[in-house]
């Protein structure tokens, strides 16, 4: 893999969509996330919620050097155990699952991830945590998500000694854009918080790049957090696990 650029999966949508003569179920993403990956030095690929099996993910992984979980809708509440609140909708099963196996092959792979958004959520649930269905009902506003396709702006203070403080400083402002917010996440640091106290990022300890926000860095052109992922990407492909 010497010389050659990592390449860096992406998970996407799959939705109704509207382009040209087609009206029609599509496999989409914003287009913001493989620029991102592509100005930080990677090759991004997309990887639609076509399987949920472990054995295509596990294929899937073994081609990629890193994986970026992107946001979308929110979280089935029953891979927590939860029921449905009333602001919980239009949760995408074959996304979930598609997502989990990704992140359970890119664990036996120690493959470098990046959660954004529901990304994060979706990390936390699939290690056993649990999720807060309606931050504004646990914070009191909707700074966090003002509504249709705007980005709250929200100041985040990052956790002294963190990886995440090493690539953005101890406090940085971001946009977000989210009604639902990580409640526990085994195995996870929490790496950074906004001032009302929600979680907005958390990281898993050791070696291995295991990042989750929940701002969107792709919108913001933060490219910060991307060219961390491509560089311990690229690191991955040229010493994967199990080799010395």
């Amino acid at each position: 893999m010497s010389g050659e650029r990592p390449v860096i999966g992406l998970s996407t949508y799959r939705e109704r969509a509207h382009w040209g003569v087609w009206d029609t179920t599509a496999d989409l993403l914003h287009s913001q996330y493989a620029d991102a990956v592509l100005a930080a030095g990677g090759i991004p690929v997309l990887l639609p919620p076509a399987s949920g099996s472990d054995e295509a993910a596990q294929e899937v992984v073994a081609r990629l050097d890193g994986l970026v979980v992107t946001g979308g809708a929110d979280v089935s509440p029953a891979r927590y155990r939860r029921e449905p609140e009333p602001h919980t909708v239009a949760w995408r099963d074959d996304r979930d699952a598609w997502e989990t196996a990704l992140l359970r092959a890119a664990e036996r792979a120690a493959l470098p991830t990046l959660g954004v958004c529901r990304g994060m959520q979706l990390m936390a649930v699939a290690a056993g945590g649990s999720l807060h269905q309606h931050t504004p009902d646990l914070v009191g506003h909707e700074e966090h998500n003002p509504g249709g396709d705007t980005f709250g702006d929200t100041r985040v203070t990052t956790a002294d000694g963190s990886r995440l403080r090493a690539l953005v400083g101890e406090a940085v402002h971001v946009g977000c854009h989210h009604h639902q917010s990580v409640e526990s996440h085994p195995g996870f640091t929490g790496t950074a918080w906004a001032e009302d106290g929600s979680l907005e990022a958390m990281e898993l300890p050791g070696e291995r790049f295991c990042l989750a926000v929940q701002w969107h860095p792709e919108v913001r052109d933060d490219a910060r957090l991307f060219e961390a992922l491509v560089t311990a990407a690229a690191d991955h492909a040229e010493h994967p696990v199990g080799t010395a």
